[in-house]
């Protein structure tokens, strides 16, 4: 299956949830208790931006009962994700020691998830279950003390939220919106790359929503901020979850009011005008400069191909 089939347009990565979030259970410690300890629940291990899986024949497996995620290491606290077809799905976390020790095992793998989104070794529906997971291992490793006041917080609601003992403040975990559009003129696109990108790819410009800030005004923005072209006719596409460590990007297009680009090079390392043929054979991996688009498991790529498309 190519990259193509697996994210077909309109369908990235990580927007598939396969699990019923079942957030009436997340108060019931007696209930999460009890599905914690049945044989049949399962669970995704993660460590920072990988993930354990198991090697079976050709392929791998995410998903790891409970009792497997411990003896490879696993911390015993779990996070509820929720059900699929009425089994529990757990999130666990690893230390970098124990993740370590698993390296070089034949029959186990600790790997990078973006890595394995885009080389199809997970099936693309479960990514977003095991992003869920990502997101909310990483919050914990991150929050385990009170903002408020510095003491020691405890995990509650079956992984959703920390409490404070000492001042009574509670936690919850946030998900931060990042903006991201396709700006065209007539029937150019304007891409940009950066220097952490693969040689010769570019995406569309994407940034943070700022306090007090409207989706329509974060495009706006950020597209004047990074390129120098100011754009109108802001519309959204479509949102996609992206637990780098834990962002919701927010799919948009707009149109641009001139071309005259003028390139924040603290933020880009280019930024250029795109006709759809050139845009097409990036897309396609077939630009003869070895130019390229962004992957199909991310937004960016489904932004340009709806374009593309007419759409």
């Amino acid at each position: 299956m190519s990259a193509f089939d697996a994210f077909p347009l309109g369908q990235p990565g990580f927007v598939s949830n396969i699990l019923d979030r079942a957030a009436h259970l997340r108060g019931n410690d007696e209930k999460l208790m009890s599905l914690e300890s049945n044989p049949a629940s399962r669970a995704y291990v993660v460590h920072r931006d990988s993930l354990v899986v198991r090697k079976e024949g050709d392929g791998s497996r995410a998903l790891l009962s409970i009792d497997e995620a411990l003896k490879l290491g696993a911390n015993p606290g779990t996070i509820f994700l929720g059900l699929r077809d009425g089994v529990a799905v757990f999130g666990m976390g690893i230390s970098g020691q124990a993740a370590e020790k698993l390296i070089g095992r034949d029959d186990v793998a600790v790997s990078e998830l973006r890595g394995m989104a885009m080389q199809g070794v997970v099936p693309p529906d479960q990514l977003s279950a095991i992003a869920m997971a990502k997101s909310m291992v990483n919050w914990h490793q991150r929050h385990g003390f009170c903002a408020n006041c510095g003491a020691r917080t405890a995990m509650k609601e079956g992984g959703w939220k920390r409490d404070c003992p000492s001042c009574k403040a509670e936690h919850f975990p946030r998900t931060d919106p990042v903006v991201i559009m396709l700006v065209t003129s007539g029937d150019k696109c304007l891409l940009g790359r950066q220097q952490r990108f693969l040689p010769g790819m570019y995406s569309c410009l994407a940034g943070f929503v700022e306090a007090a800030e409207t989706i329509e005004d974060a495009v706006r923005r950020e597209v004047l901020e990074e390129a120098g072209i100011r754009c109108t006719d802001v519309r959204y596409y479509m949102t996609q979850p992206w637990p780098y460590p834990s962002s919701l990007m927010i799919g948009c297009t707009a149109r641009a009011t001139h071309e005259d680009i003028v390139v924040d090079r603290t933020e880009l390392e280019d930024a250029r005008w795109f006709d759809r043929a050139e845009a097409k054979l990036m897309i396609a991996r077939q630009h003869p400069d070895g130019l390229s688009g962004p992957h199909p498991f991310a937004i960016a790529h489904h932004l340009v191909g709806q374009w593309l498309h007419g759409s």
